[in-house]
């Protein structure tokens, strides 16, 4: 099939400018339209003033990719259609925005997370926005013309962009105030130029962490630590922080269960769990909590039903799919496969010090109602996802809180299990990566930038319990800060392995 009246270059790149510009752009404008303070008039010029400077960058966008590229340039116009279209729905219905977090949000998404985003409303909005401009590019007749019309056209257009500058220079200080929201908004730069941003900065870090200076373990008591990384729940909507409902029923009873005031130091799970793990709050990478401690000579597993941790070096990394082959008759669907044969496995261990961590996928959205056993479904009606629960917030809660109330079971099942191991010093770590938005401000699940993100982003549940007589808490508030940060886990789970080490700092350690 094929569109028979061919039409010339400028004309193309015209319409594929305008198409950009209507159907993909709307919430970039309604964002400068809200956001500015301008007078009404100065208002009107900032905006046309972008309009013009956005048609002009994606006319030469356009003009350059077809007269370089050709069929290639077609293919990747009609390429750009489908992913602004999906962008734009995102923004639209989950108030996102597209920055560098979103992009490595999406790297590090797998299928059986984002199908939890699928839906009809996705789909026909891809076909109407997407699909249908694609096969424009695709099948539209282009008499590319000579390299004369290349330089006037394309030099009018930059042209055009150097003058809008100018004349909107008293807009620089606004403009870098917003930068994030609005080159978050704006299609199709937000995703191509952070992905570039994303690409390079994994290209730069470190293929080989930086080393720690090696540690020595100080003593041959028998001790396990097992360190929880929970999965964006929110302290907020945890009883034991307040929540006025049950959602704790089994941790508000646990004895010698210590509860802290904490925040996460970034709004997604790359981040918030390497800041888990790491010795500060560093853009370098350090060596990890898991890695440093098995080369020392403790007994390190992980076992995760998640993923986006930052790199683990260690012999014995066990997914659930693994666990799940290793012990059929455990729940493979849900995180309670993380504790299968967990006794057992420290019982076995050769070594003194165990050290293991559990990377839940708890309360992980869009589909909260899929994360725990229907047993655990005590807030009812729940939202099966994301989109339904916009039409009713209280069924998202619901969802969410049995989620809550599954995390619950799962720490209160593990700290038994510890305190039977009657050998073995032990202690258990529950802190999470990072929180979650259930559409307060009609914002929904997490990864908003850490200037934007609303507390309840970034307000963490953080619980320890010990075994008697392990180890003393710090108890006065010169010891201890009022809110705690991730790193404090680091220097703590040293203390409780007895690791001496230089990269060891008593002032972030819950311990005396």
């Amino acid at each position: 099939m094929k569109l028979k009246r061919p039409i010339s270059l400028f004309a193309f790149s015209c319409i594929v400018s305008i198409g950009t510009l209507l159907l993909y752009n709307i919430p970039f404008f309604n964002y400068v339209a809200q956001n500015n303070n301008e007078t009404t008039s100065g208002k009107i010029f900032l905006m046309a003033s972008l309009t013009l400077l956005m048609l002009a960058v994606n006319f030469l966008m356009t003009y350059l990719a077809m007269w370089a590229l050709r069929k290639v340039g077609r293919v990747l116009l009609a390429i750009l259609a489908l992913i602004n279209a999906t962008a734009v729905y995102f923004i639209l219905t989950y108030h996102v925005m597209i920055d560098a977090t979103t992009i490595e949000n999406v790297f590090n998404t797998r299928y059986s997370e984002a199908s939890g985003f699928f839906s009809w409303g996705l789909w026909l909005f891809i076909v109407g926005a997407g699909l249908l401009p694609a096969f424009y590019c695709l099948l539209q007749p282009v008499v590319i013309g000579k390299a004369r019309q290349l330089a006037v056209y394309c030099g009018s257009a930059l042209a055009v962009v150097l003058v809008m500058a100018l004349v909107n220079v008293n807009q620089t200080l606004w403009i870098s105030q917003h930068d994030t929201e609005l080159g978050g908004l704006l299609q199709p730069w937000s995703y191509v130029v952070n992905t570039c941003r994303v690409v390079s900065s994994y290209h730069d870090e470190q293929a080989e962490e930086i080393k720690l200076p090696d540690g020595t373990i100080g003593d041959h008591e028998k001790a396990v630590v097992v360190l929880v990384i929970g999965e964006s729940a929110r302290k907020a909507n945890f009883q034991l922080y307040g929540y006025g409902r049950n959602t704790n029923p089994r941790l508000s009873r646990q004895e010698r269960l210590k509860v802290y005031q904490a925040t996460s130091c970034a709004t997604y799970t790359t981040a918030g769990s390497k800041a888990i793990l790491e010795p500060k709050n560093s853009g370098d990478l350090y060596e990890l909590l898991p890695n440093y401690a098995f080369r020392t000579g403790v007994d390190v597993v992980w076992r995760t039903s998640n993923w986006g941790e930052p790199p683990i070096h260690i012999d014995e990394y066990v997914t659930d799919t693994d666990l799940s082959a290793q012990y059929p008759d455990a729940d493979k669907d849900h995180d309670g496969i993380l504790l299968a044969g967990l006794r057992e496995r420290i019982e076995s261990s050769q070594k003194d010090k165990v050290l293991i961590v559990l990377h839940t996928s708890t309360s992980h959205g869009p589909r909260y109602a899929d994360k725990y056993p229907k047993e655990f479904e005590v807030f009812k009606p729940v939202a099966k996802n994301i989109e339904e629960g916009e039409k009713n917030i209280g069924m998202l809660v619901n969802a969410y809180d049995n989620t809550i109330l599954y995390t619950d079971f799962l720490v209160d099942s593990l700290i038994s299990t510890l305190r039977s191991l009657s050998e073995w010093h032990s202690a258990m770590i529950f802190i999470s990566d990072h929180g979650e938005s259930l559409g307060e401000n009609k914002v929904f699940m997490h990864g908003l930038p850490m200037k934007l993100a609303p507390k309840v982003q970034y307000e963490i549940p953080f619980l320890v319990w010990t075994s008697e007589n392990f180890r003393r808490y710090k108890r006065t508030p010169e010891e201890l800060p009022e809110v705690l940060e991730q790193h404090y886990i680091f220097h703590s789970v040293l203390n409780l392995l007895s690791i001496q080490s230089p990269a060891y700092n008593k002032d972030f350690d819950l311990f005396e």
